[in-house]
């Protein structure tokens, strides 16, 4: 990595942390990390099914080291709140935090349910952990 951290730094720096990328291609990959990046992402959200599945799952107070589409570095998150919420609750203050498409309820609902009916798990009433995270740095 030129001008960036090595692998390794970063796991010094942040030797709890998980490292993943947004999404389910290296497209949103960027796109997503792009949005943090900027600003504009300040939360994401993920099934409580998923969530379960995960043998290590993040905390309040956890770091992430956000990967682009390349499963490169771009940037460290740190998780700031956590909540369970079913799809149909969603605000759109909470749709806005995410940061995506025009930042409206609409947007975040049809995007949302074509990503979870590509996991296999949308239903109008499923549960969300829902997460709030500040950018620590960018890589």
């Amino acid at each position: 990595m030129t001008n960036r951290m090595t692998e390794d730094a970063l796991r010094q720096k942040y030797p709890h942390a998980f490292w993943w990328s947004f999404g389910d291609s290296a497209t949103m990959a960027d796109e997503l990390a792009a949005l943090v990046i900027s600003g504009k992402k300040k939360a994401t959200c993920c099934s409580l099914a998923a969530f379960e599945q995960e043998q290590l799952r993040p905390w309040v107070g956890s770091y992430h080291i956000v990967l682009n589409g390349a499963r490169q570095p771009a940037c460290v998150i740190r998780t700031v709140a956590m909540q369970l919420i079913r799809f149909c609750d969603v605000t759109a203050e909470l749709a806005q935090q995410e940061g995506e498409g025009d930042l409206s309820l609409r947007y975040w609902q049809d995007a949302h349910r074509a990503f979870f009916e590509r996991e296999g798990t949308f239903a109008p009433a499923m549960e969300l952990v829902f997460e709030r995270f500040a950018l620590i740095e960018t890589l």
